[in-house]
């Protein structure tokens, strides 16, 4: 910029003079003022005379420790965070008390303050206590099992919803727990089974199934349902079993869904009969004691709904199974045992 430009007047419609208002020194009235912002002082000072013009307002973070020990490494003035999962929100005020005249005021209000609130106090604390380490028991339990934090965040809102709602007199804390954990994972879109819950937390299946049967009718909420194509998954896994086993399997239990004698039975029996069945279509027969471990199902109960599967295998294994597998044989699947006892439908009894 030269020397003329600098003399030259400035047009008050630029851009330097849009605006709704403009501070300037009274005392030197130069258009363009010499201004300097003060922090220290808080205001807006006439670089050329001095004049104060006006004040600032710090918009900077207040960086400050009201604690009587101000060594302490940590800036915080508002002390710890809110625990959502408490109840209230946990601000108190304590006066301190220091040496001189000021002591005597501070007891006084201090015992006026403790006195009113004593009883208040006792049970809101011994309240949050019994939070608390329900809290501690979710997170130990659900970190055993590797859940992930989203799990353990949605367990615990649905314990407290049950504790704000006096649904836990007289029912088994650990079963509430076990409950929640288990609603919890079901809203993750995670499969998991009252065998696992009992696993966890070592309550009995009956005493299980009867909570969740109660905070499914008081919240009247849905839970959702397991998928028997999520528990195949983690069941080949915990039995060792090849990648061609789990993909039919899944192909077995998706067809299933559409069978009307077989769509309302458990997810885990339909998971296991059609892991049963997959197995000994390949060739590598699984036992079905090793599956019943497994799934926490009786032997039984997948041997009758494998026979229901076994009287399907026409619309349940399609040409496509078998030309995507080449070992896969039909004649290795085993006869379905009759009832003990009986003979096979239309069969005649032979005499020796």
């Amino acid at each position: 910029m030269t020397k003329a430009d600098d003399q030259k007047p400035l047009d008050r419609n630029g851009p330097e003079f849009r605006w709704s208002a403009a501070l300037k020194c009274p005392h030197c009235r130069d258009e363009v003022p010499n201004l300097v912002e003060d922090f220290a002082s808080g205001d807006y000072i006439c670089g050329d005379c001095g004049l104060v013009l006006d004040y600032i307002i710090d918009t900077r973070p207040e960086w400050r420790t009201f604690t009587n020990d101000e060594r302490g490494d940590d800036p915080s003035r508002v002390g710890n965070a809110a625990n959502p999962f408490l109840v209230g929100t946990h601000l108190d005020t304590v006066i301190v008390q220091r040496d001189g005249r000021s002591y005597e005021l501070a007891r006084d209000l201090n015992h006026t303050q403790n006195s009113n609130r004593t009883h208040g106090r006792t049970l809101a604390q011994r309240h949050d206590h019994n939070l608390v380490q329900a809290y501690k028991e979710i997170t130990t339990l659900c970190e055993s099992y590797d859940m992930p934090r989203s799990t353990i965040a949605i367990t615990k809102q649905l314990y407290k919803r049950a504790e704000k709602e006096n649904l836990l007199q007289g029912k088994n804390n650990k079963a509430i727990i076990g409950v929640c954990i288990f609603i919890a994972r079901r809203r993750d879109n995670a499969s998991l089974t009252f065998k696992d819950i009992c696993a966890l937390t070592k309550v009995n299946r009956k005493e299980i199934a009867r909570t969740f049967k109660f905070l499914k009718s008081k919240w009247d909420m849905d839970t959702g349902t397991t998928s028997s194509n999520d528990l195949i998954t983690r069941f080949c896994a915990n039995l060792n079993l090849d990648q061609d086993t789990r993909r039919i399997a899944d192909i077995l239990a998706q067809r299933a869904k559409d069978m009307d004698n077989i769509s309302g039975k458990n997810p885990v029996s339909i998971a296991s009969a059609c892991i049963y069945l997959s197995s000994h279509l390949l060739g590598c027969g699984c036992n079905p004691k090793a599956i019943s471990d497994i799934a926490g199902v009786n032997e039984t109960t997948i041997r009758a709904t494998y026979k229901i599967l076994h009287a399907n295998c026409k619309g349940l294994l399609t040409p496509d199974i078998f030309a995507s597998t080449p070992k896969a044989n039909e004649d290795n699947l085993p006869i379905p045992r009759p009832p003990k006892g009986g003979r096979p439908k239309g069969g005649t009894l032979q005499q020796g």
